[in-house]
C-alpha cells in the first residue's frame, strides 16, 4: 500500500455573525413604563407580563396591574436575552454597577443625615 499525501487546504475562519438589519415601522408603536415583570411559559412559548408596582415600600402588598403581555418563542427569547444583556453591560460600563437588591441600595437614615 503506497503512502499517499494529500495537500492540506487552509480554510478561512467563519466570519462572526453580524445582526441582520431589518427595516421596521415605528409609526404605530405604543410606549408603556413598567417596573415589574413576570415570566411564565409553556414548552413552546415564553410569556412576559409587564406592569406598574406603585408601592415604594411597606409590608402590605398592593395589587400590581399588569398592562402588557409579550409572547415569544424560545429562539426570540434567547436573542432578546442576549440583546438585553449587552445593553445592561454597556450601561454598567458607562455608569457603574446596577444593584438589583433593593436592601443594598437603601441608605440608612443616619448615614443620609451625616
Amino acid at each position: 500500500m503506497a503512502d499517499e499525501t494529500r495537500p492540506v487546504v487552509a480554510r478561512p475562519a467563519p466570519a462572526p455573525e453580524q445582526p441582520m438589519q431589518v427595516p421596521v415601522d415605528e409609526s404605530h408603536i405604543l410606549a408603556t413604563y413598567a417596573n415589574f415583570c413576570r415570566v411564565t411559559g409553556t414548552p413552546e412559548e415564553l410569556i412576559v407580563d409587564f406592569g406598574l408596582n406603585k408601592q415604594v415600600a411597606g409590608i402590605s402588598p398592593e395589587t400590581i396591574q399588569l398592562t402588557q403581555r409579550i409572547i415569544v418563542n424560545f429562539f426570540t427569547a434567547k436573542r432578546l436575552a442576549y440583546a438585553l444583556q449587552m445593553a445592561v453591560q454597556r450601561h454598567e460600563q458607562a455608569f457603574g454597577n446596577l444593584e438589583t437588591d433593593v436592601q443594598r441600595r437603601v441608605v440608612p437614615q443616619q448615614q443620609a443625615k451625616g
